[in-house]
């Protein structure tokens, strides 16, 4: 299953880490992401919706 939120789309994301001494890693950025239960097209079901979505009132929460 894919890190992505279901409705902004937000995903991992890659990168490299440089150190003082100009050394480069590769590593990932994870989105925050929480399993809630939303309408996806009009019907309830469980998903995975970044907290950006949940705060500003895009993921309509089941009551």
């Amino acid at each position: 299953m894919a890190r992505r939120c279901i409705i902004c789309d937000k995903q991992t994301t890659t990168g490299n880490i440089r150190s003082h001494a100009e050394n480069k890693t590769r590593r990932t950025w994870k989105p925050n992401l929480q399993k809630i239960r939303v309408y996806v097209k009009g019907s309830p079901r469980r998903a995975y919706v970044c907290t950006n979505c949940i705060k500003s009132g895009r993921a309509q929460r089941v009551i």
